[in-house]
């Protein structure tokens, strides 16, 4: 991969999955990836608890059935939008152009600032709901852990997109100059392999 522009290698170049791997962007997603797991499986495994005289289960963040929906859905769109982004940091290699790979990398910035946005919005919900929660309703303490690793890493959540949002303005610039350069010296061979 070295030689190309912003961790890319080689347009049209044979894929490195060894490379890609170590890529900042790679890991970071696949952090991001493991904590939307964490988060949403531990809030569908023991998010939902009910009193010994109630057969109906109530979430476990004051009994807040929107808390754990957010947390389940932001959980589960975050998975989902981490596979893509995987998906496409693995194609981008073969991205030629420097509009298109812009495009890319656009894209990245405000996905990545959405999901950050989102798990902070996440973080402070489900931790307001935690602490309103009462004692009575949930004398045995059954899925505190749960809840608590619900709130951890959607703290953490923030900080892996946030990182994403840095590494893709990291890329922009470097696009940006390629174009830049492109259209100053329209002759010159492309630094874009």
């Amino acid at each position: 991969m070295d030689g190309g522009a912003f961790g890319a290698g080689k347009a049209g170049g044979a894929f490195d999955p060894q490379a890609f791997i170590r890529q900042p962007q790679t890991l970071l997603r696949l952090l991001s990836w493991v904590f939307s797991i964490v988060v949403f499986g531990s809030i569908v495994n023991e998010g939902y608890v009910n009193r010994a005289d109630e057969t109906q289960e109530h979430c476990i963040f004051n009994r807040n059935r929107n808390a754990c929906n957010y947390g389940i859905t932001v959980g589960v769109l975050a998975f989902l939008s981490c596979l893509l982004y995987l998906a496409l940091d693995a194609y981008f290699p073969q991205i030629s152009s420097v509009k298109d790979r812009k495009k890319a990398v656009l894209s990245d910035i405000g996905v990545s600032a959405f999901w950050a946005f989102l798990w902070f919005v996440g973080f402070c919900f489900l931790t307001n709901q935690w602490q309103a929660s009462k004692k009575e309703d949930n004398p045995m303490n059954e899925g505190g852990d749960a809840a608590r690793a619900a709130i951890t890493f959607s703290f953490f959540s923030i900080f892996t997109w946030a990182s994403l949002i840095f590494l893709a303005f990291r890329r922009l610039r470097d696009i940006t100059f390629q174009e830049e350069y492109n259209t100053l010296f329209p002759n010159s061979p492309s630094l874009l392999p």
